[in-house]
């Protein structure tokens, strides 16, 4: 149980910097958020203050202007208080908090309340309109060899371990942000950029030990928030990766917990450090009418390994900090989006709470939420505006369609027959009648977890062409995984993290390593098909920029047939008209399509269409004969009249 201390009333306000006086300062004294602003829709801040006794300091705010101090809450650890503030009234200034031991003053502290930027609740996030490129920094680019390793961080660099640190960072982004934006991207989501202190296997980022503090081997906080900004400058807006269900077994707090229910399984861990429950990873227990809450409790409550402890959502304090940091990070840093990592695995009342949260505070944002399942049931529950049988609520617009993508891969592979193969990816559409609103998810074509494209479409051109364009001009918002663009590889059997998160080709080429011969900075330097995949994937992304029939067109398609699946995109408004056919061919051998077939399509408008062209290759076809289609592959046809 936690218990609370309740202060005087007093207006407040913490900050880093702090004035000496006659007697001494409480050691490590550290402030959670380290600022806020006025003005925000949730006008409660909570404030979690960290310093060795610091329990035993009575706690006054002695200047501020507006702001209501509300109490402060004592855990059971001498080191940690949560300060209550009511911010409803409260101006941009520095507040004043002074710390007393035995009324005499200790030290005072200041705590900024920013103005916010003009528009910043109205801030648009990631849509339709979007293509998302997802980013493992350490593997991107290194833009500055000098911060690989860093005097406070446990792990070095070594390039030469698939899963060790190869020193990838904020600066490299930046630099490739020209490219990019050649390429035809509009947002990147980049995999954790928190600090990951751990021993080994940190790389990735999603051991947090620090969640207010990007890890200096990537960079700092401010280069972050320059990222953010250079790159709306390019058009490009920045996604964050959030975890609310786990951290890092380096956190501080696992040696000082803030409360005794901060994690679950806390007591038992505490007791013996080996004595860990495990999460059942049985995600269809949280909706299951049917289901044990035991068994629901050993999936929710699980860690994943000994190194990820699993956060207690349903700790009040635990929860504010979550949610204040998800929104803290949103206004900082200026972002157009969150994606939610192992989103089911959190308590669900929670997630609830925490999407409401940022969606009332940002009513355009985008939230994308991770379910990995390939049930489209499983998946729908989590979207918002879903109506669902147990009454469950959420507020997250945005969920990744791993149900579409696990067809799609499969569909393409599979033997072409009456039961298998492409049928198989157009019947899976059917199931977007279970979703509040398909077009919002997000569908991908790999990411950090899964196999590479090219390697899994048996590295055929052809098929990862295809893969790409289904992804592209879906009804969906896009999402490619770094370096797909060149067909990079990796096994296809089980998981092979470290081989799948490889080095992008040429971004380590400054920091003194051999073998980046290849890079994608440097055309000449690729292989005939790396240049084949890279202009397709040009092509097709910057069309798609300006190409209302993909982002915000009908979606009708027809029965695949003799191995061809044709889907059509259509966006019809007084004065704009644009209609696309895209044609999924799997045959080897060349064939001749009757168009007499699609005539509802071709014949939909008061004067009928006459010719299309190919969009990628610019080829010029009529519509009153059949069309030859020479080889196995995607065309994709812009209908004119």
């Amino acid at each position: 149980m936690t218990l609370f201390k309740q202060f005087p009333a007093h207006s407040l306000l913490i900050s880093l910097l702090m004035s000496t006086s006659a007697l001494a300062e409480i050691n490590n004294l550290s402030v959670e958020p380290e600022s806020w602003w006025a003005g925000m829709h949730n006008s409660q801040l909570q404030l979690l203050v960290y310093g060795e006794n610091i329990a035993d300091y009575d706690i006054q705010l002695t200047q501020s202007v507006g702001v209501t101090f509300k109490g402060i809450n004592q855990s059971t650890s001498q080191n940690h208080v949560f300060i209550d503030l009511d911010l409803t009234h409260a101006k941009p200034q520095t507040i004043e908090l002074s710390v007393f031991n035995n009324g005499k003053l200790t030290q005072t502290i200041d705590y900024p309340i920013q103005a916010r930027k003009v528009g910043s609740s109205q801030r648009q996030g990631f849509s339709n309109k979007d293509v998302i490129y997802l980013i493992t920094p350490d593997r991107f680019v290194n833009g500055n060899p000098d911060n690989d390793n860093h005097p406070d961080m446990l792990e070095t660099a070594n390039r030469s371990d698939k899963d060790g640190r190869h020193g990838g960072d904020i600066l490299g982004i930046r630099k490739s942000l020209p490219y990019l934006k050649d390429l035809g991207v509009t947002q990147l989501w980049i995999n954790p950029l928190l600090e990951n202190n751990q021993a080994k296997y940190s790389y990735h980022g999603y051991s947090t030990t620090d969640f207010y503090k990007i890890d200096p081997r990537f960079g700092s906080n401010q280069e972050y928030k320059s990222l953010v900004e250079e790159a709306q400058q390019f058009g490009i807006g920045i996604i964050k990766d959030v975890i609310v269900n786990h951290m890092g077994s380096g956190h501080r707090w696992m040696a000082d917990f803030p409360t005794n229910t901060w994690i679950n399984g806390q007591s038992k861990w505490q007791q013996s450090n080996t004595d860990i429950l495990y999460t059942s990873h049985r995600r269809t227990t949280v909706q299951d009418p049917y289901s044990m809450a035991s068994d629901t409790a050993d999936f929710e409550n699980g860690w994943f390994t000994d190194t990820m402890p699993d956060m207690n959502q349903n700790d009040v304090l635990m929860a504010n900090y979550l949610i204040q940091n998800s929104i803290w990070w949103v206004e900082y840093a200026g972002l157009s989006g969150i994606r939610e990592d192992t989103y089911s695995y959190a308590d669900k009342a929670f997630l609830t709470k925490w999407s409401k949260a940022i969606m009332d505070e940002y009513p355009n944002f985008n939230i994308v939420g991770e379910e990995w399942s390939a049930n489209p049931v499983t998946v729908s529950y989590w979207q918002a505006g879903k109506q669902n049988a147990d009454g469950y609520v959420s507020y997250s617009p945005s969920m990744m369609d791993f149900p579409l993508y696990e067809v799609l891969i499969s569909s393409l592979t599979d033997e072409e027959s009456w039961g298998s193969g492409l049928i198989n990816l157009y019947e899976m559409l059917a199931n977007d009648v279970v979703y509040a609103k398909p077009t919002d998810l997000v569908l991908f074509e790999g990411n950090h977890d899964t196999n590479r494209l090219f390697s899994l479409m048996n590295n055929d051109l052809a098929l990862y062409k295809m893969a790409i364009a289904y992804v592209l001009t879906s009804n969906r918002i896009p999402q490619i995984f770094y370096g797909t663009e060149v067909i990079m590889q990796s096994p296809t059997k089980d998981r092979n993290d470290g081989l799948v998160r490889g080095d992008l080709p040429g971004g380590f080429a400054e920091s003194g390593f051999d073998g980046d011969k290849v890079s994608v900075f440097d055309t000449t330097s690729l292989s005939a098909q790396q240049q084949d995949a890279l202009a397709f994937n040009k092509a097709l992304l910057n069309y798609r920029k300006d190409s209302l029939a993909i982002q915000q067109g009908e979606l009708k398609h027809f029965v695949p047939k003799d191995g061809i699946y044709v889907q059509a995109r259509q966006f019809t408004q007084t004065g704009q008209n644009e209609t696309l056919l895209v044609i999924y061919n799997k045959n080897e051998q060349q064939i001749n399509l009757d168009l007499a077939r699609f005539e509802a399509i071709i014949q939909s408008h008061i004067k009928p269409y006459s010719s299309a062209t190919d969009i990628i290759t610019q080829q010029t076809y009529s519509l009153d004969k059949p069309l030859t289609l020479k080889e196995k592959g995607v065309t994709i046809l812009s209908l004119a009249h």
